[in-house]
């Protein structure tokens, strides 16, 4: 069965199969755009030694996106994200405190909510010490305490904050 194709049947099979390879690339453009990177999902990552992590402050260790401190001898990988929007919260030196630039929350040296909008305090890092080295897995986040839970210590800020306390 032959059939004689016209110009106007020609363009409307050009334009069916023009727009099914557009379809087609969109979604695996979106799938690929979905799916993780190679290397970038998290895992463990080699840190200091316990004795490298100062007293009553915070280490900034990137490769973990994150802060390493202490607690009562209990070592405490910090992740650096707000748990409010996902902002990267910096350890004000000045107060001795975790202070979100971008809405105002504000965390104790161990990350436990203060106050702001954020939802809970700042989500933590499971780790172990191999070799004498502190290794937290950046892909096992364990999330922080709801906001309104008690403190676990009790550390007043040293001085002024780093942001303006009217953010919230």
């Amino acid at each position: 069965m032959s059939e004689d194709l016209d110009r106007r049947g020609f363009l409307a099979r050009l334009w069916t199969w023009g727009l099914g390879i557009m379809a087609g690339a969109a979604a695996w453009t979106s799938w690929d755009f979905l799916q993780p990177v190679a290397g970038q999902s998290g895992g463990p990552v080699a840190t200091v030694t316990p004795d490298e992590i100062p007293a009553e402050t915070v280490i900034e260790i990137a490769a973990m996106r994150g802060y390493l401190t202490e607690s009562e001898g209990e070592i405490v990988p910090i992740w650096w994200k707000c748990p409010h929007l996902g902002c990267k919260v910096p350890w004000c030196e000045s107060s001795g405190q975790f202070e979100c630039p971008c809405h105002g929350s504000v965390f104790s040296r161990i990350g436990e909510y203060r106050r702001g909008p954020a939802p809970r305090g700042m989500d933590r890092y499971e780790f172990e010490i191999i070799d004498g080295v502190v290794v937290p897995d950046t892909s096992k986040v364990i999330r922080g305490a709801p906001a309104g839970t008690p403190e676990t210590i009790d550390e007043p800020p040293k001085g002024p904050e780093c942001i303006d306390p009217t953010l919230e």
